[in-house]
């Protein structure tokens, strides 16, 4: 029996490689394309925390430009998963936009906290982003790999 080459991708890690870039395409394309279109649930929560960030810094933006810009930058990143060139690029600025998506939970207690270790529904939608992180960790893992097929 041959040893399999830790540096080529099996039939199932290519199937999830493909997938893992689909979903992330797909989360990130939807959710910027409801900013775009001044459809997001979000929208509050992303105003709210350029008001607060805006108290501590000024930042020249006004809210609803700064929306929209975040939803074309997460349209962008989608993008990015699909686009084998770009997906470095992704992955880079998936790191910002994790950090971005992240402070509500630390800056606007109120809205992403019931509770100690009991967020509202606005902190369960910040905490998932947990998943993105493994994902897009995994994705930048596997990219080391080869993407050639089974040699039988």
């Amino acid at each position: 029996m041959q040893d399999k080459n830790p540096y080529i991708m099996g039939r199932e890690e290519r199937a999830s490689f493909v997938f893992s870039h689909i979903a992330l395409f797909v989360v990130f394309v939807w959710f910027g394309a409801l900013k775009l279109f001044g459809l997001s649930p979000a929208t509050p929560l992303v105003t709210d925390l350029l008001g607060h960030m805006q108290t501590l810094m000024p930042l020249p933006i006004e809210s609803g430009l700064f929306v929209m810009i975040f939803g074309g930058f997460e349209v962008f990143i989608g993008l990015c998963f699909i686009v084998p060139k770009l997906q470095k690029l992704g992955l880079v600025l998936l790191i910002p936009h994790m950090i971005t998506t992240i402070m509500p939970l630390f800056l606007l207690g109120d809205t992403a906290w019931h509770s100690m270790l009991s967020p509202t529904l606005e902190g369960q939608y910040i905490i998932k982003n947990v998943v993105i992180i493994a994902l897009a960790t995994s994705i930048y893992v596997d990219s080391k790999k080869k993407f050639y097929p089974d040699i039988k």
